[in-house]
C-alpha cells in the first residue's frame, strides 16, 4: 500500500446518504471467504456501513457502463489497521466500485482500489491493488466532490486523489495506475539491493550492487517525474 500527503476524504452529498449497515454474514454469502479472513474481519472490523450511495437520482450525474454507482462503505475498525484481503472480500460481495472510509479512535482514513468489469467474464469485476492517503482527524474541513460530466469521469477523479503519484498530462487511470504497480516493484527492489549492500563485505560485490542500485534508482526517477 502506498500514502500520499493529500487528502481523498470529501464532503460527500447529504442527498446520497444511506447510512445502512452491512452485516458481516451478508458479505460471507455473497464472497465465501476462508477461514483465515473471516479470522481477520472479527479481529479487525467492528463494523461496515453502507454510508453513501453515488448514483443519477442521488447526484443527478449519468451513468457509464463501466461505472452506474459509486459506493461509499465507512469500516469501523478495532485496530488502525485493516488486511487487505478484508477490504478484497468486501469488493468481491458488492458489484460496484467502491470507496473505502477507515474509522478508529476520531480519525478517517481512504481507501480504495480500481474496481472495473472484466473484459473477459461477463458479470465479473477486476479489482486493482488497494491505495490509501494518510489519517486525518474527522473534524478537519472536507472538499466538495470535484466536477465531472458522469459517474465514470467522477469515479477516477475520486480515485486518483488515493494515488501516491500525479496523471501525467493525457495519461489514463489505468495507465497511471500500471506505472505505479511497476513504481512499487521497483521500490521493493531498490530496498532489498540496498539490505544486501549493507551486508555485502566484498568490495567487488559491492561495486556491482551500487551499479545496480544506481540504475534502479533512474528508473525510479523516471517514474515519478
Amino acid at each position: 500500500m502506498v500514502t500520499l500527503a493529500s487528502s481523498a476524504l470529501f464532503a460527500w452529498p447529504p442527498q446520497a446518504a444511506v447510512g445502512r449497515p452491512v452485516a458481516k454474514s451478508k458479505i460471507y454469502a455473497h464472497a465465501k471467504p476462508t477461514a483465515a479472513v473471516r479470522a481477520l474481519f472479527v479481529q479487525q472490523v467492528e463494523s461496515i456501513t453502507w454510508a453513501y450511495k453515488l448514483a443519477p437520482e442521488t447526484i443527478n450525474l449519468p451513468a457509464k457502463p463501466a461505472v452506474c454507482e459509486i459506493e461509499v462503505f465507512d469500516v469501523a475498525l478495532k485496530l488502525p489497521d485493516v488486511s487487505h484481503s478484508v477490504l478484497r472480500c468486501i469488493d468481491k460481495a458488492i458489484p460496484f466500485p467502491i470507496l473505502f472510509v477507515l474509522r478508529h479512535d476520531g480519525h478517517s482514513q481512504p481507501i480504495a482500489a480500481y474496481k472495473r468489469p472484466s473484459d473477459a467474464a461477463s458479470g465479473q469485476w477486476v479489482v486493482g491493488d488497494y491505495h490509501a492517503a494518510p489519517w486525518q482527524k474527522d473534524s478537519v474541513v472536507r472538499p466538495g466532490l470535484p466536477m465531472a460530466l458522469d459517474l465514470q469521469g467522477l469515479y477516477e477523479q475520486l480515485l486518483r486523489q488515493h494515488l501516491v503519484v500525479p496523471a501525467r498530462a493525457g495519461e489514463s487511470l489505468r495507465d497511471q495506475l500500471d506505472r505505479l504497480s511497476l513504481l512499487s516493484a521497483k521500490q521493493t527492489a531498490a530496498a532489498r539491493l540496498e539490505t544486501r549492500l549493507a551486508q555485502e563485505k566484498q568490495f567487488n560485490r559491492k561495486v556491482e550492487i551500487n551499479a545496480q542500485l544506481r540504475t534502479i534508482r533512474q528508473e525510479l526517477d523516471s517514474l515519478t517525474n
